[in-house]
């Protein structure tokens, strides 16, 4: 099953390991170092041109990739529990 994550992304839902509201979670320097290193790794796809509002953290190919989504976690888990119906 695929995840539409906005514009032209669409990821494997099975290789997500989580995603995280923006708001929430930046406010922890833990997820602003774990944000950065990924940054300064090249693991981060930014898909949106609006405000970011979530990031998902999906495992490809032996290694992390964070992908930054204008879209919200509860309409991102809709869309997953969409799936199974």
């Amino acid at each position: 099953m695929y995840l539409h994550l906005g514009q032209d992304t669409v990821i494997e839902a099975e290789t997500i390991t989580a995603m995280f509201d923006i708001d929430a979670c930046t406010v922890s320097k833990k997820t602003r170092d774990f944000l950065a290193a990924a940054q300064k790794n090249g693991e981060v796809v930014n898909v949106s041109y609006e405000l970011p509002r979530s990031f998902v953290v999906c495992r490809e190919a032996e290694k992390n990739i964070v992908y930054i989504s204008q879209l919200s976690t509860k309409t991102l888990m809709k869309r997953i529990l969409s799936m199974d119906n």
